[in-house]
């Protein structure tokens, strides 16, 4: 075995704010024979023959888990990267020891900036595949649009817990309704490329989309459509428009609620309803009013 001995590194724990007492004293396993200190880690193992392996100045062998990540950042990526991610189960030990290993190698830091998301979970429980309950984009997008999905990610800060529920994506299919509603007639004209700076310095705030959500709600609140719709399609949950598709796409849609409007006038309501159903398929959403017929995106 060849280890990374942790206390030659004065920086080790830094990521994870852990100091070398608080670890020693959290050890919940006997410390191997070959180690120096309880947290040193491996970074090339011994293989038997029936595991693969690889010829090196220690003997046959692999690298430890790890060393794989930095290696393949260095390889693809360069010595600095400038943000790494992942799970907040994955802070200790695994990308500490990443960040030591890396560091030492080079005498500079493998990440500028780490992001780390806390855990989703299904109506309370974990998500697990061992569980079953676990939820797939594709299968959501058959009831939701992608802005709901998308607007539901964004309602928790990334480092905390998301529950990840219908209920949620119920709230959140209102929401998007709610907001599209409120900035219609808004023109693109109107609206600046960059929302106003207090909603920017809410998503500068450890990228705050909470905050920055409810800065939105304020804008519509006081009546500042243009604000609002800048800040919803700067988050990305402004809905397709029709104004935003092309021509032959307005054309054919606008066709069919046309078809619809002539049936519900014969009092055809069978092919009106499969009118309704065919644009539903397509995301599209009637709104009946003395006016006349209106459709938008969902």
């Amino acid at each position: 075995h060849v280890l990374f001995d942790v206390s030659s590194d004065a920086d080790y724990g830094s990521l994870a704010r852990r100091n070398m007492e608080e670890m020693q004293a959290g050890a919940r396993v006997e410390v191997a024979p070959y180690k120096r200190n309880d947290a040193d880690f491996v970074l090339w193992k011994p293989s038997t023959p029936d595991q693969p392996g690889w010829d090196s100045v220690w003997g046959r062998g692999r690298p430890g888990w790890h060393i794989e990540c930095s290696a393949m950042i260095e390889k693809h990526l360069g010595e600095t990267i400038d943000i790494h991610g992942g799970g907040v189960d994955l802070q200790f030990p695994h990308h500490e020891n990443e960040s030591a290993q890396s560091r030492c190698a080079h005498t500079s830091p493998l990440a500028r900036y780490w992001l780390h998301n806390g855990m989703l979970t299904n109506s309370g429980e974990k998500m697990s595949k061992s569980v079953g309950n676990i939820s797939l984009i594709k299968d959501l997008l058959a009831d939701y649009s992608g802005v709901v999905l998308r607007l539901a990610l964004l309602q928790t800060h990334y480092r905390q817990t998301l529950d990840f529920n219908t209920t949620l994506l119920e709230q959140c299919t209102s929401i998007i309704d709610r907001i599209t509603r409120a900035v219609e007639g808004v023109e693109a004209s109107d609206v600046n490329a960059t929302p106003p700076a207090n909603f920017i310095d809410a998503l500068c705030d450890d990228i705050n989309t909470p905050q920055a959500m409810a800065v939105l709600f304020e804008y519509l609140r006081n009546g500042q459509k243009a604000e609002a719709k800048a800040a919803a399609a700067f988050l990305g949950i402004l809905p397709t428009t029709p104004q935003d598709i092309d021509d032959a796409t307005r054309l054919e849609i606008e066709a069919m609620v046309a078809t619809r409007d002539a049936a519900r006038a014969d009092k055809d309501f069978a092919l009106a309803d499969k009118m309704r159903d065919d644009l539903a398929a397509l995301n599209v959403v009637i709104e009946d009013s003395p006016t006349g017929t209106k459709w938008r995106y969902k």
